[in-house]
């Protein structure tokens, strides 16, 4: 006899099925509406493919086109007619990666020349093609040995297979003649990909790494139906309208020199004007709700860097190291500094505190420097040298709900009622790659979830989404066309007063330790007028404008 699984569906009613039945099996015996409107199923979390045995019991659900998650199986396969039609025009390029990815997809392919507009219309023909012909994603599970032979024409798929640990499992797709080494998932066939549209190619480096060769990336977008998919490409040409990079040259805000590097922001009388206004503001506004001003160095020693953990945590984007003064001897090396916080702590713990100093607010508007790639780099949103309304928080564990309270009242005051922005919460769990044991970890997610609730917030969770020493809530607005944006975050630490040994002393005269708030309002000057300038169109509120 055939094992049973059990499955719970979303009304919570349970559901028994032998071993290996389907997720379209499973929808047929619920109704043949929803089998027709299924796009993939959800397993405990994991998206499966309607035709995919199911292994293990869980909870479980039909994704139709309504579902959050559906959009992004949808884009995943047109990546992969994508592929199929590139295949067909251009039969020796070279396959890439193509993953779907926020309001469309990519793919990128080795081919001896870039795509050009003429290029990409009639690959977008060829697609059509391919989703006329409503070929099933078929998923087959193969030997390493196998996958080898497959690729073997292919050396950037067989340089992703080595990557894949022994005993994991390696899968195929196929729809039609075109076959990807890939984990899926995808909708049923080709056929579901109706409303597409190739927007762009660009150079893209294989892994991301300027040291290896240069692909040619195509990206599209894909949408379930052709009002989205109309409404997303008028988003576009409103944002072309609006770049920040136009605008703000026409106005003469700012510039990026080729003498000086890229990423490194040039602000003119105008643009620096703008930002004056708003450090003005925000400082202010901190200012009058407790928050003390400090100044910190642009360099440090690299041991404080080791010691918070940031080193190797976020080594990736922090600049080589410099060379000790003279007499310091050769052991001891500088770092620009990437970010605030190690400062800070260091004011802190330059004297002895009480209970009663606490909350201790240290604000500072400051220059902060990171290595992003080049690639990744544009005009003011990603650069390389940023200027951050950065401030911690050094507090009580008793005090943090009434911090988060005073926080959110900011982002308030700031995000909606001077820029009128709509926004929504996120709350961001520990990450993968994290300092600290659980246990601290659940301690201080359970005081933002608590401090949430008990405002009555209405928040979603972003999970693995916290940064490494603590969980977060991270504001989202959204602008005069629709976009999202990153926006403040507040940022709940146990982790480094922990690696730093700070001390308070308690009405019990005993020392004991703070917990640390990192926060910031604007996020980053370059970025948050960046988005300003798309925003208004360049046509700035009147206490903002540089020109009247």
């Amino acid at each position: 006899m055939a094992e049973e699984l059990r499955l719970t569906l979303p009304d919570g009613s349970d559901k028994a099925v032998p071993a290996g039945t389907t997720a379209r099996a499973v929808a047929e015996s619920i109704g043949a509406r929803l089998a027709r409107a299924a796009i993939a199923a959800k397993l405990d979390g994991e998206i499966v493919e309607l035709d995919r045995p199911l292994a293990h019991s869980g909870r479980f659900e039909i994704l139709t086109e309504a579902a959050p998650d559906a959009l992004a199986v949808l884009r995943h396969s047109s990546a992969h007619a994508l592929a199929t039609a590139v295949r067909r025009l251009f039969p020796d390029a070279g396959i890439g990666f193509g993953p779907s990815i926020d309001d469309g997809f990519y793919y990128d392919f080795a081919v001896p020349r870039p795509f050009t507009p003429e290029d990409l219309e009639r690959i977008e023909a060829e697609m059509r093609k391919v989703v006329e012909g409503d070929h099933a994603f078929v998923r087959e599970e193969v030997t390493r040995e196998d996958a080898r032979r497959r690729f073997a024409g292919d050396p950037l798929k067989l340089e992703r297979l080595e990557e894949i640990p022994d005993g994991d499992v390696i899968s195929v797709y196929r729809s039609g003649v075109f076959e990807d080494l890939c984990r899926g998932p995808h909708v049923p066939g080709t056929g579901r990909i109706k409303h597409f549209k190739l927007l762009h190619a660009a150079g893209a480096y294989w892994r991301g790494d300027e040291r290896r060769q240069m692909l040619q990336r195509i990206y599209g977008t894909a949408w379930f139906s052709k009002q989205d998919l109309e409404t997303y490409l008028h988003r576009l040409e409103e944002a072309k309208k609006r770049d920040h990079r136009v605008i703000g040259k026409a106005l003469d805000l700012f510039s990026i020199q080729d003498d000086a590097g890229p990423g490194l922001i040039f602000w003119h009388p105008k643009g620096a004007m703008v930002q004056y206004q708003l450090r003005r503001f925000i400082e202010d506004t901190l200012l009058e709700r407790g928050n003390q001003l400090v100044y910190t160095p642009h360099i440090t020693r690299e041991q404080l860097f080791l010691r918070s953990g940031h080193l190797p945590m976020y080594a990736e984007v922090q600049f080589p190291a410099i060379a000790s003064g003279e007499g310091e001897g050769e052991d001891v090396r500088y770092r620009v500094k990437p970010m605030n916080c190690p400062m800070h702590i260091l004011v802190y713990a330059a004297q002895q505190r009480s209970y009663r100093d606490l909350p201790l607010r240290l604000t500072e508007v400051a220059n902060v420097y990171r290595n992003e790639r080049s690639g990744t780099l544009h005009g003011m949103l990603r650069v390389r040298g940023l200027t951050m309304d950065d401030g911690h928080i050094f507090l009580r564990p008793d005090q943090i709900e009434d911090e988060i309270f005073e926080l959110l009242d900011i982002v308030e005051l700031v995000m909606g009622k001077t820029f009128g922005l709509d926004y929504r919460l996120d709350l961001a769990t520990r990450p993968d790659k994290k300092l600290g044991e659980d246990a601290m970890w659940e301690q201080a997610e359970q005081a933002l979830e608590q401090a949430l609730k008990r405002r009555g917030a209405t928040y979603r969770l972003d999970v693995g989404g916290g940064a490494f020493y603590g969980p977060k809530i991270d504001i989202k607005f959204t602008d005069a066309i629709g976009r999202e944006w990153q926006g403040a975050t507040i940022q709940l630490d146990f982790q480094l007063p922990e690696r730093f040994q700070l001390e308070y002393t308690g009405p019990d005269n005993k020392p004991h330790r703070p917990v640390m708030i990192h926060r910031a309002i604007y996020g980053t000057m370059e970025r948050f007028i960046g988005f300003l300038i798309e925003h208004f169109a360049g046509a700035f509120p009147l206490w903002l404008a540089p020109e009247q």
